[in-house]
């Protein structure tokens, strides 16, 4: 059992770490235009360490996310090399960028639960409020 705990335990340190390297590399290091508003929200290491799940969220217009994953894909190796220079480790995972849609979902639910608070409030104040004569009869 402590064996699993520290193997997870060292998948989520790699993990954590590849988010920042990645995260930088984006924010200072990568020239693309395409790729100016992205940021790295989380990376997800599979269970062997031989590929991971790079999510990206993209603080400018959506019709901005394809082209902006699309060049990610195209610096893939260019952040897998400088992500074994900076590590120092023998195996840098695989690569794949995914678009981060939880701030719009997240959004889109805050806003459905309103419309349903606002609707279930407005109904409520339509129905009549119980007359004094028919509580006299119960």
């Amino acid at each position: 059992m402590p064996e699993q705990r520290a193997r997870k335990y060292h998948q989520d340190r790699v993990a954590e770490t590849l988010r920042d390297e990645i995260s930088t590399m984006i924010q200072g290091e990568l020239s693309d235009p395409r790729i100016g508003s992205a940021h790295v929200t989380e990376v997800v290491l599979n269970a062997g360490g031989k590929s991971a799940r790079v999510y990206v969220a993209n603080d400018g217009p959506t019709e901005d996310e394809e082209p902006m994953l699309a060049a990610l894909a195209a610096a893939r190796g260019f952040i897998r090399h400088e992500l074994l220079e900076r590590m120092g480790v023998r195996h840098v995972p695989e690569l794949t960028f995914h678009l981060d849609r939880t701030d719009r979902v997240t959004a889109r639910i805050d806003e459905l639960l309103g419309r349903r608070r606002r609707s279930k409030g407005s109904s409520s104040s339509q129905t009549p409020a119980p007359t004094p004569e028919a509580n006299k009869g119960a």
